[in-house]
């Protein structure tokens, strides 16, 4: 492939990360038309699964979470409603609940995303077992194996901050 080409190719799909919302998307889009990594996928699955975590900007899931735990008390996970209500009874502010909260979906993201390429399975018994994410065809095939994703979870944190704390509250 020529230069012109491989530049054509790279503008073309950083105009896409773009409209999807990657910071960087040249970046994103060169490496993956120059190091053939399928990035665009690993970008996706990362945006999206940030979309799980809990927001900076939308305290909304601490009454949520506590409404929960007082209507069905024993319910799984109602636990949590019981210490966000706690910790707020003894002054944690909304602030403070959500970065707790946020950081530690973040480290979840991460290490997941990081056993997905090394399960760490120290048996024996296991050492042959593995598993991946792949980039589907459109019949359902694996196309790429979707790798390295640990590496990439802070730059997709949506705030930009790569999980460090905002300097407005400190």
């Amino acid at each position: 492939m020529s230069k012109a080409q491989n530049r054509h190719l790279i503008e073309k799909l950083a105009e896409r990360f773009r409209v999807l919302g990657a910071q960087q998307p040249e970046n994103w889009a060169r490496s993956e038309v120059e190091e053939g990594i399928p990035q665009l996928a690993r970008f996706l699955f990362l945006r999206q699964a940030w979309t799980q975590i809990v927001s900076e900007s939308d305290p909304s899931w601490i009454a949520r979470t506590i409404a929960c735990f007082r209507e069905t008390p024993t319910v799984p996970f109602s636990g949590i409603g019981r210490a966000v209500e706690s910790l707020r009874a003894k002054g944690a502010t909304t602030d403070e609940l959500t970065d707790l909260v946020r950081g530690m979906q973040a480290l979840l993201l991460f290490e997941l995303c990081y056993q997905l390429d090394d399960p760490r399975i120290t048996e024996p018994e296991g050492r042959d077992i593995a598993w991946g994410l792949f980039q589907l065809n459109k019949d359902g095939e694996p196309i790429a194996p979707v790798t390295g994703l640990h590496e990439s979870v802070l730059e997709t944190d949506p705030t930009g901050l790569e999980m460090r704390p905002r300097m407005d509250r400190y």
